[in-house]
This record gives C-alpha cells, structure tokens and sequence, in this order.
C-alpha cells in the first residue's frame, strides 16, 4: 500500500475507506504537554515539533480577534475575561489546574441586557493571514473549528450557568434563546468569512455540542430538535457549502442522537467516551460503521491515566482492532489528555497506534 500524506490519510479516513495507517490527533492540559516536550528534547513553546513527534496528522487555523476588549478583567479576583464576557479564574487541583468557569453574568438577564450584551463584531478578525497559514500547513489535514465552535449548552452556560441554560431550553425562555442565537449568528458569520478567505485551504470543518452525562441524554431528543439542530444545521449547511466534511464533538453517552447527526450531513463523531452508556467501540461499530467517522475512543479516564503500560497497549490495541476494519477511524483521545497521566503512559498510547494502526 502506498504511504498517503496526512491530508490523504485524514480525507481517506473521513470518507469512511481504509488509507494507509489510522491518523492520529493530540489534545493535552498543560502538564503533561510540558512533559512531553521535554521528553521529546523540545522547548516549552514549540507545539509543532510535539505533533511532528507523536505523528499528528492534523492541524488546526483561524483567524485571530483584532478588535477592542469588550469585556474588563477582574484582576483583584485573578478573573479573566473574554470577549464573549466569559468569566475564568485559575483553580488548581493535585495534578494541575483548569481556567474554570465562574460568575455568569447574564444568569439572571433581561431580554433587554441580553440584547445589549457586547459579542465580537465579524468584522474585527483579521483573516488576511489565514490563506498562508493553511498553505503552510498543506501537507495536513487543516481543520477550522474546534471541539466547542457552534455548541450551544456549554457556551452559553459560560455566561448564563448551565442550570438556566437547561431551563431556557425546556421553558423556551426569550432571553435565553437571544443570546443563544446572537452568538450563533456572529460566529457562523465569522466562520464563513474564515472559510472564504483560506481559498480552499481548509480541509475539515470541527464543531461541538456536549449532548451526555457518562449515563444519559442531557436533554431529550424532541428539545435537542426543537433547539439545538436548527442551530448545528447552520454550520453543518455552512461546511457543506464549502464541500467540507463536518466532525462534532459530543460528550458523554451521546449516540442516541446520532441518527439524526447522520440525517443533518454530519461525516464522523468525535471524543466517543468508551465508558459512557452505547458509547463502546463495538457498539459505535456495530451501529454506526460505515455511516459515520469516528475520531477519539482512547479514554483519558482509563488506562492512560491509571493504568499501566502494558494496560495502556492492551486498550489502545483492542479499541484499533475493533473500529478500524474497513477504515473510518482517527486515533485520538477523548478529550484532553489529563495531567495525571504518566508520561510513559501517553507515548505508550502514541506507540500502539503507530504498531496496530497500519493497514496491512
């Protein structure tokens, strides 16, 4: 078999065919990214040489927010402040720390605040950059988006705390489903203006919406019908406008809505939590093979976390062999790999996917 580019591989992949070897994707907390690098003899900054270490076949460009602070700092909180008004703060735990969520200023907003509440304008994002950025890049796959571009629950309970977002979504709450618009009428804005300028340079099209506890529906599939597909055909209609294949992120036990992400244009599902109700490789397989990608599967709350090697190889080994026949697998973790994990644990995972990942 030939060897394909990671473009290739990435596309072949997505096109539900077998390629040479799986592609592979990286997503780390700062922990054991930094101990990464240093394993690897690299400095803390040079994120492209860690990809190019542990074989990542994709890569991902946008275009960077130029305009003025919409939203002050609270520093004698330690409280950062995006410019969607989300609010962070530091809080570490005993193996590292998250920028967490904190205040929600709009939890408790009229109809009226919200619609005065200040979102980036599509026109302060300097997309010049992005059409050399992508050429740079060309031999990957190029990925705009992310695991949480377009989500709906998650993003706007960032600023309206998540109990009020479920409660908007169930009581059709005005102020809510404002904001839960604006932004995404902003960002499909500036995601079509992203797309326009790379010409052609992109590849794949990332987006995200949490739908699962690790035992259930988040919220039911008539309220995911009534609210939130409205909201991702927008993007999934807006990639396919571009002839890019759409991935999304889920969380949690999420596959009990992705018939409908298959009816919605959607090409592979992404994290795959393997521990979370019907969400196992063999069920994914058995259900879904063949009709979706799947992207993610290698649990950051498993073995590579707190097991040992050899159970690292073993999971990583059983996982490959169950979704990669007849291609449509990217090996890749679930979600960031945690600080926690031994660093002989993570290249352990990088190894079994460079031994079991190629096609024969």
């Amino acid at each position: 078999m030939k060897t394909f580019s990671s473009k290739e591989r990435v596309l072949t992949t997505l096109a539900l065919a077998e390629a040479d070897r799986v592609p592979v994707n990286y997503a780390a907390n700062p922990g054991i990214d930094g101990r990464l690098k240093e394993h690897f003899g690299l400095q803390p900054g040079d994120h492209e040489g860690l990809l190019r270490a542990l074989g990542v076949d994709f890569r991902g460009v946008g275009a960077g927010y130029t305009g003025p602070k919409l939203h002050a700092d609270i520093p004698e909180r330690g409280v950062l402040v995006d410019d969607w008004g989300i609010r962070r703060r530091w809080i570490e735990h005993g193996s590292g720390g998250y920028w967490d969520f904190c205040d929600f200023p709009l939890r408790e907003a009229t109809l009226e605040q919200v619609a005065a509440w200040p979102i980036p304008n599509p026109d302060h994002f300097d997309y010049s950059t992005v059409a050399a950025a992508c050429r740079a890049q060309r031999e990957y796959a190029v990925v705009v988006g992310g695991a949480g571009h377009g989500d709906v629950i998650n993003a706007t309970g960032m600023m309206r705390s998540m109990e009020q977002v479920l409660v908007d979504l169930a009581t059709d709450d005005p102020a809510g489903l404002l904001l839960i618009r604006r932004r995404a009428e902003a960002l499909v804005e500036i995601t079509r203006r992203t797309i326009e300028a790379a010409q052609g340079g992109f590849d794949v099209f990332w987006m995200g919406e949490d739908l699962g506890t690790q035992h259930s529906p988040l919220i039911s599939l008539p309220l995911y019908r009534r609210h939130l597909r409205p909201i991702h055909q927008l993007y999934i209609d807006l990639a396919k406008h571009f002839d890019l294949p759409v991935v999304i992120h889920t969380c949690g036990s999420s596959s009990w809505v992705y018939e409908d992400f298959i009816e919605m244009g959607v090409t592979g599902v992404d994290t795959l939590q393997p521990e979370a109700t019907n969400m196992s490789p063999r069920y994914l397989k058995d259900h879904f093979g063949g009709r979706l990608a799947f992207h993610g599967c290698i649990s950051t709350a498993g073995p590579v976390s707190f097991g040992t090697v050899a159970e690292v190889e073993a999971d990583c080994r059983q996982t490959l062999e169950t979704l990669m026949p007849g291609g449509g697998y990217c090996f890749a973790p679930t979600h960031q790999l945690q600080d926690n994990s031994p660093t002989e644990n993570v290249l352990a995972m990088y190894a079994a996917a460079r031994r079991y990942g190629a096609y024969a």
